[in-house]
C-alpha cells in the first residue's frame, strides 16, 4: 500500500484531495545532492548502470524537494545500447553514437533487447528504490519512444534538424519500419519488465515529436506508440510528445491514461482536443522557474486554475534546466501542494 498515491488516483481519473505533482528531470544537476554523487564516478552511463547510486539519486527528490512522485534514474537510450547500438554520453555536447543504423545491412547488427539480460541495471535499480522508498511515493518507470529513438540512432548525436533521420522516412520508408518496430518490440518488452519490478507508473518520452510533419508523424510515430499502449497495460501510462501540438486530437484515442503537455499547448484547447476522458500532465514553462517566487506562484496557481479540479498531474512543460534554484523549484512544488480548488 502506497501513503501517497495521488499520482496514480489522478491518472486514473479519480477524485483527489489536491493536484498531484512531480517534475521531468527532478533527479539530477538541479541538485547538490546529485552532483557530489556524481562527482565520484567517470560519468553519467556509469550513474545510470550503477543501480544502487540510481536508486539514491532518484529518491533524492522525493526528499529534498516534497514530489508526489519518483521517477527512475536511467536514459532514453539505454535501449539503443541493449539492441546492439552502443552510445557514450559526451559532457556538454549529449550522445555519440560511433556506429549508426542507416540500412537493412544495419539491421543485421542489433537484435530485439531482452531486458532482463541487457537492462538487467536498470530493473535492479528499480527493484532497490522501491525498497528503500517503502511506500512512500509511487515511482514512475520510463523509456523512449519509438521515433525518437530511431532519429538518435540513425542521426548518431543530436541534431536542431535530424535531417538525416527524416531523409530516411522518404528514401527508405521500408528499412524505417523495421527498425521502428524492432525498436517497439524492444520498448515493450522493457516497460513489461519495469512493472514487474516494480514501476506503479510509465511514461513514453517523444522528445522529438515536434520535428515530423503531421502525416509523417501518425505515420511513423503514433503507430508505433498506439502499439505499445495496446501491449503494456498493467500501470497507468503518460504519453508525452514535445512539440506534437498537431496531433492532440490523435491522442484522444490512444489505449493511455494521461497526456503530457509541453508549455506551447493552450490547456483549454488541450482539453477540447483531447477530450474530458484523459488526465493532462503539464505544463508550466521550465523557464518560469527562473523568476521571481511571487511570479513562480502567481503563474502556478494561473496553471492549476485553467487545468480546474480533477484529470490533472502538475508538471513541466518539459525537463527542468540543470541551472535552475532548487529553492524556485521548491516554490513551484509547495503551491502545487498548497493550492485547493474552491
Amino acid at each position: 500500500m502506497l501513503e501517497n498515491d495521488l499520482i496514480l488516483r489522478a491518472a486514473r481519473g479519480e477524485e483527489v484531495e489536491r493536484t498531484p505533482v512531480w517534475m521531468m528531470r527532478q533527479a539530477g544537476r538541479i541538485l547538490p545532492e546529485y552532483r557530489e554523487v556524481r562527482s565520484r564516478l567517470s560519468g553519467f552511463k556509469e550513474l545510470v548502470e550503477t543501480p544502487e547510486l540510481a536508486a539514491e539519486v532518484t529518491i533524492q527528490p522525493v526528499d529534498l524537494l516534497g514530489v508526489d512522485a519518483a521517477i527512475i534514474f536511467s536514459d532514453i537510450l539505454v535501449i539503443p545500447q541493449a539492441m546492439g547500438c552502443p552510445y557514450e554520453m559526451v559532457e556538454n555536447r549529449g550522445p555519440w553514437f560511433e556506429h549508426t543504423v542507416r540500412s537493412n545491412a544495419d539491421l543485421n547488427t542489433l537484435k530485439v533487447a531482452n531486458p532482463y539480460e541487457d537492462l538487467s541495471f536498470v530493473l535492479e535499480a528499480i527493484k532497490i528504490t522501491k525498497t528503500r522508498l517503502n511506500g512512500r511515493v509511487p515511482l514512475i518507470g520510463f523509456a523512449g519512444a519509438p521515433w525518437t529513438l530511431f532519429a538518435y540512432m540513425s542521426e548518431g548525436s543530436g541534431s536542431k534538424t535530424f535531417s538525416v533521420a527524416r531523409k530516411l522516412l522518404y528514401t527508405s520508408p521500408d528499412f524505417a519500419h523495421k527498425l521502428l518496430d524492432m525498436i517497439t518490440d524492444s520498448t515493450i518488452a522493457y516497460l513489461k519488465a519495469q512493472v514487474e519490478a516494480g514501476a506503479d507508473m510509465l511514461q513514453i518520452f517523444d522528445s522529438w515529436a515536434g520535428i515530423l510533419p503531421p502525416d509523417q508523424y501518425e505515420k511513423f510515430s503514433l503507430k508505433y506508440i498506439r502499439k505499445i499502449c495496446e501491449a503494456v497495460n498493467e500501470v497507468p501510462l503518460t504519453v508525452f510528445a514535445k512539440g506534437a501540438f498537431f496531433a492532440r486530437h490523435l491522442m484522444a484515442d490512444l489505449p493511455c491514461r494521461t497526456i503530457g503537455l509541453d508549455w506551447n499547448m493552450d490547456i483549454a484547447e488541450s482539453r477540447k482536443l483531447i477530450g474530458d476522458d484523459k488526465t493532462l500532465q503539464g505544463n508550466l514553462d521550465p523557464c518560469l522557474l527562473y523568476a521571481d517566487q511571487e511570479t513562480i506562484r502567481r503563474k502556478t496557481i494561473e496553471m492549476l486554475k485553467a487545468f480546474g479540479p480533477s484529470k490533472h498531474i502538475a508538471n513541466l512543460g518539459h525537463g527542468v534546466y540543470p541551472d535552475t534554484d532548487p529553492e524556485s523549484v521548491k516554490v513551484f512544488i509547495d503551491t502545487v501542494k498548497n493550492y485547493r480548488h474552491t
